[in-house]
């Protein structure tokens, strides 16, 4: 019987795949196609996550900081993109590899049927063995240019090809219980268990000039990742071997270890968690927040201590304890108006009330179009 091919999903942020005012860093991606080519001996298929295509095309179009205004930045993604894939795709022939393109924006993953297609696609890619090469079309998605979210990306990617690892290289070789660059006394964090706000808070901002994620949306995309069973990585950028290191089990950065006695989750739900952004948020009070991650209730109205953000029934929302921490993310059952008026009350108040006839006997969320996160 063939030995089934491991998959490793790496995300590489601009800071590393770009120089600075230069354009694609060539010797990094040299580097990273001889890892892939050793990967390939190991048993292991990758998958690349590539942030960068704004930053190798503001210096080809002129300019010589990250421009402010949206067509400008569309305009240096568009440029950009080109001058990123073939860089990938000449260092990955030399070492008798196969590169692929694949652009994906939040409004073709939110729609379930699409999510699914893009799953079968890069399925297939990695079958057929070629190493796909993914990115977010900033030349058309606004929001994911205003906050630069790749590291979502990379989670929403390892969950579609239900990798082994996601590998985060970046310019900092993992995680700290404060920023180091600020705070003398930080301490590195070689591995996480769980994720609480005490993690949270710990991650800062981006400090590169040619990034906008920081360690804050790493840390997210690591909670989610740990939800699904999938162990990940934060580490540098600038070791030449880390992959082969990291496939061979050896420690390297901060690991994010899925818990042991988590059960499978569901394809459905991992699209909850992944495939759209959250449209709005609604704050439970400590009895719903313990029967949604201990006994895996649904969501009543009377747990419901406010609700923000305007959305319609159908839609993706953050639920939150008290203390802000997002516990869970799931559908609505209700509008946000209807739910604000819903909150707090019992299911015979609802019942009684003809303004919200239509939640009666309902869950403001259901167990089924709810996850919890690690």
């Amino acid at each position: 019987m063939t030995k089934r091919m491991r998959t490793m999903v790496v995300k590489i942020g601009s800071s590393t795949v770009v120089e600075t005012g230069r354009g694609a860093n060539d010797a990094f991606i040299g580097s990273l196609a001889r890892q892939a080519a050793r990967l390939r001996e190991l048993g292991w298929s990758l998958v690349v996550v590539s942030s960068g295509a704004i930053a190798c095309g503001a210096p080809v179009l002129g300019f010589t900081s990250r421009p402010k205004d949206m067509p400008s930045l569309q305009a240096c993604a568009s440029v950009g993109q080109c001058v990123l894939s073939a860089a990938y795709d000449e260092a990955f022939q030399g070492e008798g590899l196969l590169t692929s393109l694949v652009l994906l924006t939040r409004h073709d993953t939110a729609r379930r049927t699409s999510y699914l297609h893009a799953r079968d696609t890069l399925t297939r890619l990695v079958e057929l063995g070629v190493v796909p090469v993914v990115n977010e079309n900033d030349t058309v998605t606004v929001d994911e240019i205003r906050f630069g979210d790749n590291d979502t990306l990379a989670a929403l990617v390892a969950c579609l090809v239900s990798a082994d690892l996601c590998v985060t290289l970046s310019d900092i070789d993992g995680l700290y219980t404060a920023n180091p660059a600020l705070d003398p006394t930080a301490r590195f964090i070689p591995r996480v268990d769980h994720i609480d706000a005490q993690i949270i808070a710990s991650a800062g901002d981006s400090s590169t000039s040619v990034g906008t994620g920081g360690m804050i949306t790493k840390i997210r995309a690591s909670r989610i990742l740990m939800t699904a069973g999938i162990p990940s990585v934060i580490c540098s950028g600038e070791d030449a071997g880390v992959l082969a290191r990291l496939a061979a089990g050896e420690e390297v950065g901060t690991r994010f270890e899925p818990p042991r006695e988590r059960c499978e989750i569901a394809p459905r739900k991992l699209w909850i968690a992944l495939g759209d952004a959250a449209h709005g948020r609604v704050t439970v009070d400590d009895g719903a927040a313990r029967a949604l991650v201990e006994r895996g209730s649904s969501l009543l109205p009377v747990g419901v201590t406010a609700v923000e953000g305007s959305f319609e029934a159908g839609a993706v929302l953050d639920v939150c304890d008290a203390s802000g921490f997002v516990l869970a993310r799931g559908i609505s059952e209700a509008g946000s108006d209807e739910l604000a008026l819903a909150a707090g009350r019992r299911q015979d108040e609802i019942a009684g009330n003809h303004l919200l006839a239509a939640l009666a006997g309902k869950p403001a969320i259901h167990r089924d179009n709810l996850i919890v996160f690690a």
